[in-house]
């Protein structure tokens, strides 16, 4: 009797958890010292989540070039939003702030995801860049140059990656510098 009640109580896994090892790649990728240090990207909050949605567009463009992945993207982004929303009460956000700064940040992202199909070394992936990374201040030359070649790097390494592989396991890890 009781195993036939188990059924009714049971919750059944999240399916978005089968993204988790990718969404983990995604922010171990973004947060290589590489991007701070010889990038110069700015090590702070607004620097993390700039580096974050970077890295997602590009792994969000690999798995577009899938039609029938739909799926891993969508489960991919909610699981970027949890994490965000997460990250936010943690830092003390109330309710009402999370909402909106949430929001705002998937408006980030969707912008980023069109910016940053710009082709690597061109003048507009650099604006795009500059304008996310560096909120518009022009950064130092090397700086550039690093994680323009970081993101050409890391862009290559998805591409030769099948993305049912990427979906399923966390092969970005080591994919750029």
């Amino acid at each position: 009797m009781f195993s036939s009640l188990r059924k009714f109580f049971a919750s059944d896994a999240d399916p978005r958890e089968a993204r988790r090892p990718l969404w983990n790649a995604v922010v171990a990728t973004a947060r290589a010292p590489h991007w701070y240090a010889q990038g110069t990207i700015p090590d702070t909050l607004d620097g993390r989540f700039d580096m974050i949605s970077l890295v997602m567009a590009l792994v969000l463009h690999r798995i577009d070039d899938e039609p029938a992945q739909g799926l891993a993207g969508v489960q991919l982004t909610e699981l970027f939003v949890n994490d965000m929303d997460g990250q936010m009460r943690q830092i003390g956000f109330g309710d009402m702030v999370v909402g909106k700064q949430v929001g705002r940040m998937m408006s980030a992202l969707g912008g980023r995801l069109g910016a940053y199909r710009a082709a690597d070394g061109s003048d507009e992936l650099r604006s795009a860049l500059v304008r996310n990374l560096w909120r518009g201040q022009e950064p130092v030359e090397a700086g550039l140059t690093h994680v323009m070649a970081e993101v050409a790097a890391l862009r290559a390494a998805l591409a030769a990656t099948p993305v049912n592989d990427l979906i399923v396991a966390d092969h970005l890890a080591g994919a750029a510098h």
